[in-house]
């Protein structure tokens, strides 16, 4: 060896390794959607003076938080190559339990919670159950259970009374109403729905990437035969998927009653089905399965509050509102059907 050649150093330096983390970084699922928010919210900033303002920002939040719950749901069942349509029938089944049982017939705040979430968590099983043991396609189950959750909605309100003089939050008691209530950071008020809003995704983040089950709602979702083959039990992961989406239904029924004030049948069973599956297509998750994460899908869902807001700001009528946000699902799913194709 002369003297003007030198040994590869033991730990080679870093700097040869940047490119590659920074094609990882680019490459992740989340930042196409966050670039997509990012530029969203400097064209709405530049059309209207209002819309970075705090209070404005803290509104889009509280508008998406119920969504973007329910959106964590949906992402467990797409990651697993599947569909929820019955999302917001379950959540206004699950409203409507707790209103009811508060109301009417005298049971605990926090119990009348706590079996509204049940009664949305029972319907997840009842979707998962089908899905696995009957081995229904879960766009049909859900479409079934959809109809189902609609009309014991109805059945259940029907005889609905608020207290004699008393409507709404007048009525109803203050734990059912505590994600409503706000704190303040500096001149703008949080709500503490927000608060668990974000608290749900860390954790729906976490168990996806940190824990074992995680992996394996991937694989199923990948590959649910090769999954199988290679020892995962598919039939309880994806039970336990759909159980624990029913869960997510369930919290954000309760986000709907505080948001709202009241036990309406027919909230949440307009925008929320799309609202959630195109929160969950624009945060980069595929509806082949097995690919994307919750943080995309945060992103996607304050993306659709962004596009509400904004638009209504400068004053698009709500029609249109509806026809930008089917757009934005078709650019998505397209992407995705493109992405898919060149993976394969």
């Amino acid at each position: 060896m002369t003297t003007t050649e030198k040994t590869p150093p033991e730990h080679p330096s870093l700097w040869p390794r940047v490119p590659d983390v920074m094609r990882r970084v680019l490459l992740a699922p989340a930042v196409g959607p966050f670039f997509a928010l990012a530029l969203t919210m400097a064209y709405f900033s530049l059309k209207s003076d209002r819309f970075l303002q705090g209070p404005n920002l803290s509104l889009v939040l509280q508008q998406v938080m119920v969504v973007g719950v329910l959106a964590i749901g949906q992402t467990f069942v797409i990651l697993t190559a599947g569909i929820d349509l019955s999302v917001g029938t379950v959540m206004a089944f699950g409203q409507i339990v707790m209103t009811k049982l508060a109301i009417d017939h005298g049971y605990r705040p926090l119990t009348a919670i706590l079996l509204g979430i049940l009664a949305c968590v029972g319907f997840g099983i009842l979707n998962g159950g089908l899905v696995t043991a009957v081995r229904l396609p879960a766009f049909i189950v859900t479409l079934g259970t959809l109809n189902i959750a609609f009309a014991l909605t109805h059945i259940v309100s029907n005889d609905l009374t608020y207290p004699p003089g008393k409507s709404g939050a007048a009525s109803l008691p203050s734990a059912l109403l505590f994600f409503g209530r706000t704190f303040t950071i500096g001149h703008t008020e949080i709500t503490y729905g927000v608060v668990l809003m974000f608290v749900l995704f860390a954790l729906a983040w976490y168990a996806l990437t940190q824990t074992a089950w995680g992996r394996h709602v991937y694989a199923v979702g990948d590959n649910r035969e090769a999954a199988r083959l290679t020892g995962i039990r598919t039939n309880r992961v994806l039970l336990s998927v759909y159980a624990i989406a029913g869960l997510m239904y369930g919290i954000a029924a309760w986000l709907l009653v505080s948001r709202t004030e009241i036990g309406d049948p027919n909230a949440g069973q307009t925008t929320e089905n799309l609202d959630s599956i195109t929160a969950v297509v624009l945060g980069g998750t595929s509806l082949f399965g097995g690919r994307g994460t919750v943080i995309g899908t945060l992103i996607g869902a304050i993306i659709v509050g962004v596009f509400r807001n904004g638009l209504t700001i400068i004053g698009v009528e709500v029609i249109y509102q509806y026809l930008v946000t089917g757009i934005l699902v078709i650019l998505a799913v397209a992407v995705d059907q493109v992405t898919h194709r060149r993976r394969a």
